[in-house]
């Protein structure tokens, strides 16, 4: 069992950020930092006061976090960024917001008394006097306290003080993990109600000392212990009065705290087995299970219900099965061809999100370079008429500013050479799709053309496929490139309009360019030959697409498995240091890397041969590298061993923080089942004779702050977390039970649906072939009451639904671990009798081996009128009696 924390962030936009520069404006950025460590950085909007970002991640976390802050920064370019102010939300506040915190946020002062990180070693006793008891404190060391020097360090000292007395610490220099060491005792008074402050300060030469944080310790709480020693997080002051809010502006967020309890893999196979089998089945089976979630799903929550059902079912090889599903359900509702696929259904989510995990590489091939070349033309294009402005133009010739007309046909031509290579490369990559990609659209296209068979529908197969790969993938990644990882910055305003240009024209080729797209913008008309062009290659492009068999399905599947695409790649900067000389930014050489599954390896450039660095079953750790040690905070070093067990360091730097945290992501994924992982690492270097972070001498010592390998970033090729896919669509059909209830009452029991059965043998249950034919044991909701007598009136049954004795079930029965009861906080049962069925379904319930009992349940139509609720258990499946243990 696992316990999960992750932050689903979208920083909208801001609104009346001051002016921080001479011509009035600012060019803001946003800084996400988690427990005062940087994780994100946005994009930066130029020389507005009003900025939108638009920008969303999802960040996996440890449950121990304490807060979010967002920092609005100002960038300049000759001197440091200005600070304009900050939002701050506590892992306490976001709990209190189960369905995310959402709105305007007013920025607040950057108070350097409240920018503290880090904690504090401390020994604290009541030691026995011979006039008094003493109040003994040992100050024993420090770690990741906040740089407040120019050096990306402090020299941190330690101010203790109790009953009006102050002792100090030495001044250790230039370190943000120093080692005191040192103990002081003070007079202890019997019920004194003073306390115990304990200060970390800055020791500066000129100016006034930085406060680096405190921690109060109550004295009356200590007595009654006489011992206590840990570390302890260091708190800001909060003593001083703070200014009135809004004049520094506002930040829009949604921020959403999600924190799951993952069980071992096999509480959750009754679960995957249900969805499993009814995806097999398709139309063959009852067909209710998928319908219903899809009717009990909001709106709010489809895009994630749908992504996580993508991922599970991706993770059983029945991703095509699951789509070609929802297909089924969408056509039979679809009258009308004109509106297939265009509302925001279970089937249109499911499949975006399929596209985005299964062909976003294929998209980068395809795409990418039409983007770059975009970016770097920077060429002005306007084909509206009435937002020609001939002043951004320039001029043309011998100083003569070019007109209207030369604007619109120059434009015209350069969306054209743009369309032009863009359908051009979606011709040649056919071969480069994706297998799965190809056989689900190969099922679309087929299932389409058989609900729409007539002559004057033909065209509607190829506009169900291109309303998926043109209006749903490839329109979005022009429009947003940064949002598809094509680009690590947003367009510029000229920019920008090129793509939406460019976007629009490929969207009415998607659309097959009917004449009610073409009547919307008259002005698009000087495309119009390249579209109707363009609409013959992309119907030639997807009949080839589409004509895959199963054979050459597994052929294709198999040769581009074997090219194990990298997880992540792109120049970096190494220093693998000798342990001698000065390290500076110069001793770093650029090359070319490439992390796979198997190693993370280098070269010259993307096409040369690759050397092998570090294998991935020796990487024991990946983390930042202090931003003293070579003059950069964006370095980070991955600690392996090498053929003898020896630990080594490759330290590779980054160009910004958010290439440096998706590497450190990427590195941190593919080693997390790795054995030996460290638990600390040094964040400095070893230069000389000692550690450049907390100055110790001893080369092999394990290290001084904690590593933080359950930090990362998700994107969109994160390998596929079966267990956690489970948890997440239990959860949700727990908070839909009532609803699914209701609608499964609606659609199995006709005219009956609105009398729920009232007490034991009511109702009618499936064939012994249903999914819903299934009784057993198994665990009740997560969180829910375990059941301490089958047979106690006090259930949730009531009296009418008390169990009845039965006939045992076999021996040697599969078996509850006792670890999973502590999970859940159940007690052992103290002494189970067999039961059958109360709702006198045919299914024969047995009771397991093992006498710690937990509740039954039973999946029949009477199910969800009566008994315990649950959806993951063991026992038996329809009347064959055949067990399917968790």
């Amino acid at each position: 069992m696992a316990k999960r924390s992750s932050l689903s962030i979208r920083i909208v936009e801001g609104k009346n950020l001051p002016a921080k520069d001479i011509t009035g404006s600012s060019d803001p950025y946003c800084i996400v930092k988690v427990d005062n460590e940087p994780i994100i950085r946005t994009a930066t909007v130029w020389k507005t006061l009003c900025p939108f970002w638009g920008e969303e991640y999802e960040v996996h976390l440890p449950p121990t976090f304490h807060s979010v802050a967002f920092y609005v920064m100002d960038e300049d370019a000759l001197s440091r960024d200005d600070v304009i102010g900050k939002v701050c939300l506590t892992r306490d506040t976001l709990a209190a917001h189960p369905k995310g915190f959402s709105g305007w946020a007013h920025l607040t002062e950057v108070d350097p008394d409240e920018e503290v990180q880090g904690e504090i070693h401390l020994r604290l006793e009541v030691v026995p006097g011979t006039r008094a008891c003493r109040l003994r404190c040992s100050v024993l060391e420090a770690r990741d306290l906040a740089p407040k020097d120019r050096n990306g360090a402090s020299d941190p000292f330690v101010r203790v003080r109790y009953n009006g007395r102050t002792q100090e610490t030495s001044i250790v220099k230039k370190s943000c993990y120093p080692r005191w060491n040192e103990t002081f005792e003070f007079e202890l008074e019997e019920g004194a109600a003073e306390a115990l402050c304990v200060e970390a300060w800055d020791w500066d030469l000129v100016s006034r000392n930085d406060f680096l944080g405190k921690v109060v310790v109550n004295v009356q709480r200590l007595w009654a212990a006489q011992r206590e020693e840990g570390w302890f997080r260091l708190q800001p002051d909060q003593s001083k009065s703070r200014r009135e809010e809004g004049h520094l502006g506002s930040l829009q967020l949604e921020v959403r705290l999600r924190d799951e309890t993952v069980l071992p893999s096999g509480c959750y196979q009754p679960l995957v087995q249900l969805l499993c089998r009814e995806v097999k089945l398709g139309n063959q089976g009852p067909g209710q299970l998928i319908s219903l979630i899809e009717e009990t799903t909001s709106t709010e929550c489809r895009q994630e219900v749908a992504t996580t059902l993508l991922k599970l079912f991706l993770g059983q090889g029945l991703a095509k099965d699951f789509l070609d599903l929802l297909f089924q359900l969408e056509l039979s509702r679809t009258c009308e061809a004109n509106t297939l696929f265009r509302s925001n259904s279970l089937a249109s989510k499911s499949m975006e999100s399929f596209l985005k995990v299964a062909g976003m590489r294929y998209l980068h091939g395809v795409l990418g370079p039409i983007i770059d070349r975009v970016f770097e033309e920077k060429k002005y294009v306007e084909l509206d008429p009435s937002k020609v402005e001939v002043k951004d133009v320039g001029c043309s010739g011998l100083h003569r500013p070019q007109t209207e007309a030369e604007v619109l046909e120059q434009s015209a031509q350069t969306l054209r050479a743009h369309l032009g290579a863009l359908l051009s490369a979606l011709s040649r990559s056919v071969r480069a799709c994706p297998a799965v990609v190809r056989a689900t659209f190969r099922q679309l296209f087929r299932r389409v053309r058989e609900r729409f068979p007539s002559a004057q529908d033909e065209n509607v197969p190829f506009i169900a496929v291109t309303s998926f790969l043109c209006l749903r993938f490839v329109s979005p990644a022009i429009l947003a490139p940064k949002l598809f990882h094509l680009r690590e910055r947003h367009a510029d305003a000229r920019t920008s309009r090129t793509l939406l240009l460019l976007a629009k024209a490929v969207q009415n080729v998607g659309n097959m360019d009917t004449p009610a797209s073409r009547a919307k913008e008259t002005w698009m008309e000087p495309l119009q030959p390249m579209v109707r062009q363009g609409v013959a290659q992309l119907k030639d492009f997807i009949t080839k697409l589409v004509d895959i068999q199963e054979k050459d399905e597994l052929d294709l599947q198999r040769a581009l498995s074997l090219q194990a695409p990298p997880v992540k790649e792109g120049p970096l900067f190494i220093h693998r240091t000798k342990g001698k000389g000065p390290l500076t930014s110069s001793s770093f050489k650029k090359l070319h890397f490439s992390l796979t599954t198997e190693a993370l390896s280098f070269a010259k450039t993307p096409s040369s041969k690759k050397s092998t660095l570090i294998k991935l079953a020796n990487i024991r750790a990946a983390e930042k590298v202090e931003e003293k040690s070579f003059g950069s905070s964006h370095v980070m070093q991955a600690i392996y061993t090498d053929d003898s067990g020896r630990l080594q360091t490759a330290y590779l730097q980054c160009k910004c923080v958010n290439e440096l945290n998706q590497w450190l992501s990427a590195l941190r994924k593919v080693c997390i089942n790795n054995t030996g992982l460290l638990g600390s690492y040094h964040p400095g270097i070893f230069r000389g004779d000692k550690w450049s972070c907390c100055h110790q001498r001893d080369k092999t010592d394990l290290g001084c702050n904690k590593t933080r390998s359950w930090v990362t970033l998700q994107e969109w090729n994160d390998p596929l977390d079966h267990d956690l896919e489970a948890q997440l669509i239990y959860r949700h059909l727990l908070g839909v039970e009532a609803a699914l209830r209701e609608k499964h009452r609606q659609l199995s029991m006709g005219p009956e649906a609105g009398r729920g059965p009232t007490g034991p043998g009511e109702g009618r249950c499936y064939p012994p072939q249903s999914p819903f034919g299934h009784c057993g044991w198994g665990l009740p909701p997560w969180g829910g009451p375990l059941f301490s007598d089958p047979a106690s009136a006090s259930s949730p049954w009531g009296p009418t639904g008390r169990a009845v004795p039965g006939s045992r079930g076999p021996p040697g029965g599969p078996q509850v671990q006792p670890s999973w009861l502590a999970a859940l906080g159940a007690e052992p049962h103290p002494g189970a009798a067999d039961v059958r069925c109360p709702t006198g379904c045919a299914a024969p319930c047995q009771v397991l081996g093992d006498p710690r009992v937990l509740s039954l349940f039973c999946l029949t139509p009477s199910y969800w009128g009566a008994g315990p609720r649950s959806l993951l258990g063991w026992g038996s499946q329809g009347s064959g009696g055949s067990r399917v243990q968790g």
